[in-house]
């Protein structure tokens, strides 16, 4: 029985290796996120804006694949529970298997985020942007992680490309007078 599943596992293994060969190219998403710009950008409130940024979110977080969306929904449960290195294991599995996903590289650029880790974060959003110009999530949260990195203006100028593309997000309010962001004696 032992040595049955010995092999029953090897097996699985090797089917599991053979199932995820090769990730297929995300799909062209450029024209779905221009219409949520723009439906987002002529929202009459709050929360008509925040119902379009779930849309946007439903876009960025579909994987080219089965074998990726489990990668990418393992990372964000182990995210949930603070496990970190788990969260991060899993992101490493995904932006192996597919390269040309963003939402890899920017998941994993928010847990390096949240375990201070900038520098880490500001490289996986530079991918992430590459590959998709209009993840506006990777766009503020670059703009976040250069205002940790204390690269204020670079921070500023990320985030009004970011608000531009969403005027709900809530990092807006870091654009205000008096704010960390913020122009001195201007306001959005």
């Amino acid at each position: 029985m032992r040595q049955f599943l010995i092999s029953l596992s090897v097996a699985t293994g090797v089917l599991a290796g053979a199932a995820m060969a090769d990730c297929p190219d995300p799909e062209d998403t450029r024209s779905e996120l221009l219409n949520l710009f723009a439906k987002a950008q002529a929202a009459k409130n709050f929360s008509d804006g925040r119902r379009v940024s779930t849309e946007m979110w439903k876009v960025w977080l579909r994987a080219p694949d089965e074998s990726a969306q489990a990668i990418l929904d393992a990372g964000m449960k182990r995210r949930d529970v603070a496990d970190f290195a788990g969260s991060i294991k899993e992101y490493d599995r995904l932006v192996d298997y597919c390269p040309t996903y963003a939402e890899g590289y920017n998941q994993r650029a928010y847990i390096h985020f949240l375990t201070g880790a900038y520098e880490k974060a500001l490289a996986d959003l530079d991918i992430a942007l590459r590959l998709q110009p209009y993840h506006v999530a990777a766009q503020s949260g670059r703009a976040l992680t250069l205002m940790n990195l204390g690269r204020l203006e670079e921070a500023r100028a990320q985030l009004l490309i970011a608000v531009d593309n969403n005027p709900w997000l809530s990092e807006k309010a870091l654009l205000a007078k008096g704010a960390p962001l913020g122009l001195k004696g201007e306001e959005l």
